[in-house]
């Protein structure tokens, strides 16, 4: 179906390339399905309705949040939907598969962390919180934060290796200087140091994660730069009156990028390994939001009594972490031009 809309006869036999790889294949529509599952997680795990009809009027508190007032309450602030009673007639409520918000704590059990039960299918944590539904969320901000930073450093590595690459000379020479400097920093202790001086969010771990990174992609960027700015075709169309904007952006750009592509499934792979580091070592996301670094952390405190708080964040960082090295892999022999 998709070979309908490749008109271009070289993304045609790429495409081809990767779909002979079946395991690529497979790893993303994984992949896919699983970022589908960790976007619609308020649909699959959550603590209140997806939508619900309640004495006569229609609500959607899986996305929107409701004062209490609205249902009559004036006890407490926040509507507790589990203690509705739905006595008028037409009066329903559709609920997620999942009845646990990744913060709310399973009061009724007599000590946490809480093995698997049939409550809590994977257990809870040291706060008990339900461990499925805290490693769905945690997916969501493992992927925003990896895909972000990636495209951050992207843009900002083939902006920088590319100026240095098709200026050349001083340009290059000092540029190349400065990044010579950075790369010599210990960059994951600098992280460290910054983080803990700032109260640490999403926001800030994407872009204080983001100020080195894009030093590896600059270098391939500017090789192919200083490369392709020398072909026949780019001195071609500079003989024939096209600017440099024209040069750089119809032809030497789109003939670089194949490296730092092929790079990008391993490089979010990388991303998502750093977050879990830092939040293992505390320093990543606030501990009310879901991270699978921190879980790690709790792993390692009950190490001798709760064994499904190692389990199974481990097993999600090892299938996230195969599916894209596998996925990344296919792209890697699609955009090979040297493969059979």
């Amino acid at each position: 179906m998709i070979e309908r809309f490749i008109e271009n006869e070289l993304t045609l036999k790429r495409w081809r390339r990767f779909k002979s790889r079946r395991t690529a294949v497979f790893s993303a529509f994984c992949l896919l399905f699983m970022t589908f599952l960790t976007v619609t997680a308020e649909l699959i795990s959550n603590n209140r309705p997806i939508v619900m009809r309640y004495q006569g009027e229609l609500y959607f508190p899986a996305y929107r949040n409701y004062h209490a007032e609205a249902f009559g309450i004036t006890d407490y602030l926040v509507p507790d939907y589990k203690e509705f009673e739905f006595t008028e007639p037409g009066d329903f409520a559709i609920w997620p598969i999942i009845r646990w918000d990744p913060n709310e704590s399973n009061i009724d059990v007599d000590y946490y962390p809480a093995p698997p039960s049939s409550v809590n299918l994977l257990g809870t944590d040291n706060r008990g919180r339900d461990v499925l539904s805290r490693l769905l969320y945690g997916f969501r901000y493992s992927m925003a934060f990896a895909v972000f930073v990636w495209l951050i450093t992207f843009i900002t590595g083939t902006i920088l290796g590319g100026i240095m690459g098709y200026a050349g000379g001083r340009i290059d020479f000092f540029g190349q200087r400065v990044v010579e400097v950075l790369s010599t920093v210990p960059q994951f202790f600098l992280l460290i140091i910054l983080i803990s001086i700032f109260q640490p969010n999403l926001t800030l771990l994407i872009l204080v994660s983001s100020i080195f990174a894009w030093i590896p992609i600059s270098y391939y960027v500017r090789g192919e730069f200083l490369k392709n700015r020398k072909k026949e075709f780019v001195e071609a169309a500079l003989s024939m009156g096209a600017s440099h904007a024209s040069v750089i952006f119809k032809h030497i750009l789109p003939n670089s990028l194949t490296s730092v592509i092929t790079f990008a499934p391993f490089t979010i792979s990388m991303n998502i390994i750093i977050l879990a580091s830092l939040d293992f070592l505390g320093f990543g996301l606030p501990v009310y939001i879901p991270s699978w670094g921190e879980m790690l952390n709790q792993a390692q405190t009950y190490a001798t009594t709760s064994w499904w708080l190692a389990v199974f964040p481990s097993l999600a960082l090892f299938i996230t972490l195969t599916f894209l090295n596998l996925f990344g892999e296919g792209v890697r022999d699609a955009l090979d031009p040297n493969f059979n």
